[in-house]
């Protein structure tokens, strides 16, 4: 099937990895990137715009997937968080008789996450994939044709075990890691866990000002985030990886929750529904309710770590099982849309 991917496609980002799996299952897939280096003036333009409600198309992302689709004429086109693609593009692009899918990773109910363009452009979408279960009927009342919720997913190809060095670890990990952007419940449980003598380390972005007032020869905090090769070596370099869960975004689960296992690494998440039914509890994931609870299994699986790696290896095994792969993410919503019938009957 011929696909036109438009999307952020920076290398590590999972909507390249999305790309990648559609290409891996044999359809012809032509990308359209929607990022841009932004000079300090566009910086200050995209504020501007986005205080008005208006994403910025500083790639001209517009006219770019205008042109894939005239020049391919794809059965259909597959937008990533489309912010910057305005309706009339879509109307074109209907126009030209491809079918329309939207994705997104975040919720789209948040403000921060919505644009002029996309709110506009929601009832032209033939189908709205969303890793928010609670979106579902969210994006039903904001005029959306068909919802489909998916789990998150993770890419065979980066997402796997692999051995690690003691340079490696000693550069990257620790007893108990933390791989993400700064929010304060996840600050104030790391902190509780350092004041009790667990030892933490921290990846990620926005962690500089929290940090300045919280020192302790327990607390490492790396105020970098850390991408493809890196990431995984990091996570398989702890013995204990955090899960924590985005209070903005209302999450049950997140890219984390099925990233951690598929390296086989242990996953130490916030208990939800969801996170139950990804991975058994105490089999091949573990999770709390509670800083106290965290504590005291943090210190079970230190002190055990034979059952930190069978639940870990456990985990890379459901991975495997129940194809929580973005090959399969991503046939799920191709069956869903109905573009892989849609290209039977062309043929």
């Amino acid at each position: 099937m011929k696909i036109v991917y438009c999307g952020d496609l920076s290398l590590g980002g999972t909507c390249r990895m999305r790309l990648n799996a559609l290409a891996s299952l044999g359809h012809a897939v032509k990308g359209v990137d929607t990022t841009s280096n932004d000079s300090t003036s566009r910086r200050l333009v995209g504020r501007i715009l986005r205080r008005m409600g208006w994403e910025p198309d500083f790639a001209d992302s517009n006219r770019a997937l205008l042109r894939a689709t005239e020049d391919n004429r794809p059965e259909l086109v597959w937008i990533d968080k489309g912010l910057c693609i305005s309706p009339s593009t879509l109307k074109q692009i209907r126009a030209y008789g491809s079918r329309l899918l939207h994705y997104s990773p975040d919720c789209m109910t948040n403000h921060k996450n919505q644009s002029k363009q996309f709110l506009q452009g929601v009832p032209l979408y033939d189908l709205h994939v969303t890793t928010k279960s609670y979106n579902v009927a969210e994006r039903l009342a904001m005029g959306a044709k068909e919802v489909l919720f998916v789990n998150n997913a993770y890419c065979a190809s980066v997402h796997q075990p692999i051995i690690i060095s003691a340079d490696e670890r000693k550069k990257y990990g620790g007893i108990v890691g933390f791989i993400g952007a700064f929010e304060r419940q996840r600050a104030q449980t790391i902190w509780y866990l350092v004041r009790n003598g667990i030892s933490v380390r921290v990846w990620g972005s926005g962690w500089k000002t929290w940090h300045c007032w919280h020192r302790n020869p327990l607390l490492t905090v790396e105020h970098v985030s850390l991408w493809n090769n890196e990431y995984v070596k990091a996570i398989c370099s702890f013995d204990i990886n955090l899960g924590f869960l985005r209070k903005v975004n209302r999450d049950t689960q997140t890219t984390r929750s099925v990233e951690i296992p598929a390296c086989a690494a242990f996953l130490m998440a916030e208990r939800t529904n969801e996170h139950q039914q990804l991975f058994r509890e105490g089999c091949e994931a573990e999770y709390f309710d509670s800083n106290e609870e965290l504590l005291t299994k943090c210190r079970l699986y230190i002190a055990h770590p034979e059952r930190r790696l069978s639940i870990a290896a456990a985990g890379r095994a459901r991975c495997v099982s129940e194809d929580y792969s973005y090959a399969a993410h991503v046939d799920r919503a191709l069956m869903a849309v109905g573009a892989q019938k849609m290209n039977i009957q062309a043929q």
